[in-house]
């Protein structure tokens, strides 16, 4: 099946937003089955979207776009694609009255020219949008005059705001494509979340064992990103599903340690669920890391069940005044030391009675590092009712960077303990 991808957009041109449609609309699909060939973006203008969609529909069985079916001056796509396909635009009353809800339940008045987002083109299946106004479309071209075989080839518009194209796509247009375009054999995907690992020895553990299977048809894939490495098996075909069930059993038994969850989970959401099950508590003493911990951690649904309190001590005074580190402790090893960790988590776990601390001091970067603590030193402590324990890794990441992955370290510091409680 030939799929293309048309994201629309002058700020993407001008590099002031970044594309995440394409990633998460490729894996989005590819997770089930549709993978897109080709990914094209352009500028919001009507030709450059016609000429685009024009050329896709010339060999494609289904064609995404995102983006343009907005009020304002610059949402071109609708219109467009009307206009190439010779079909008058029509007002929807469901698609009306959405927009009309919208703003009835905000109190506010409705600006006449959202209306425009209620025309639809004649034979158009309309996708309604539960998160916003422009509703998606979904067209099919029967028969597809830019084909040279005229074989017929679906066309969906999406709308731009993630929020909104989102949720269209998982509950609306995957169902879509499963009854209208069906795969022609069963297709299984997993994916393995890992950390702790970097992508070559992943592969490296994991290739060799695997070879009889990828041989044979399997789809190992990885994708490394920032703290964590992706591993993916797919395979199509009858035997599919055991086929991925054997290959999941050979990568758990080889890297296990480094699983930390599948598919859709993080890292943070995977500690809470440990936590809630246990019924465990957390106190967070963040410096290094500014926040970071604890808002990936409030990230997560039903986190109030498990963190009673966070603490961000930049300041060496702050450290002392809010979780009892001692003055005499800051200046015999400094703040950046495992002296001042165990005391910050100790410190934490001590003033809320939770059941676990984690505590992060570092030097960020760029400046700050000294010959003894270079830029990237970082100590994280996990304090239990046991014990403490304190990691020192080195983290030579720009300053972003440096946060999150010492916030991916202490979470998996947390989940590991969990694990071995």
């Amino acid at each position: 099946m030939n799929i293309e991808l048309i994201n629309t957009g002058s700020e993407l041109m001008l590099g002031r937003v970044l594309n995440t449609h394409q990633q998460w609309i490729c894996r989005r699909l590819a997770d089930h089955g549709y993978v897109v060939t080709r990914q094209v973006s352009v500028a919001d203008a009507g030709r450059d979207i016609q000429q685009a969609v024009r050329e896709a529909l010339s060999g494609a069985d289904l064609v995404i776009t995102t983006g343009g079916l907005g009020p304002t001056s610059d949402d071109l796509t609708r219109d467009g694609i009307a206009e190439l396909l010779g079909k008058k635009l029509r007002e929807d009353a469901k698609a009306l009255a959405n927009v009309e809800n919208f703003f009835a339940i905000r109190k506010r008045p409705m600006p006449e020219k959202t209306r425009v987002q209620a025309l639809v083109p004649e034979g158009a299946l309309v996708l309604h949008n539960q998160h916003g106004t422009a509703p998606g479309l979904a067209i099919e071209i029967r028969p597809n005059p830019f084909r040279s075989d005229g074989r017929a080839s679906w066309l969906i518009l999406l709308p731009g705001p993630p929020r909104e194209l989102q949720p269209m796509l998982s509950e609306q247009v995957i169902p879509l494509l499963r009854q209208k375009l069906p795969l022609e054999s069963a297709f299984v995907s997993r994916t393995l979340k890992t950390t702790g690992l970097g992508e070559s020895v992943v592969e490296e553990r994991i290739a060799a064992p695997l070879k009889h299977l990828t041989d044979a048809g399997l789809e190992l894939g990885y994708c490394a990103r920032t703290g964590d490495v992706e591993v993916r098996i797919a395979t199509r075909g009858a035997a599919a599903e055991k086929t991925v069930a054997e290959a999941e059993q050979i990568v758990r038994r080889l890297i296990g340690a480094h699983i930390f969850g599948e598919d859709d989970d993080t890292l943070e959401a995977v500690v809470v669920r440990l936590m809630t099950g246990r019924k465990q508590t957390l106190a967070l003493a963040e410096s290094c890391t500014g926040g970071c911990i604890a808002n990936r951690i409030t990230d997560v649904p039903g986190a109030s069940a498990v963190l009673l309190a966070g603490w961000v001590t930049y300041s060496n005074q702050a450290k002392q005044d809010f979780l009892g580190v001692a003055a005499e402790t800051l200046e015999e090893h400094g703040a950046v030391s495992e002296a001042v960790a165990r005391e910050l988590a100790e410190g934490a776990r001590r003033r809320t009675g939770s059941d676990f601390a984690l505590a992060v001091t570092g030097i960020a970067g760029p400046t700050g590092g000294t010959p003894d603590k270079p830029v990237g030193t970082v100590f994280i402590a996990l304090a239990t009712g046991r014990h403490t324990c304190v990691l020192n890794p080195m983290n030579r990441y720009d300053r972003g960077t440096f946060k999150y992955v010492t916030s991916q370290q202490a979470l998996e510091l947390l989940r590991r303990t969990l694990l071995n409680c």
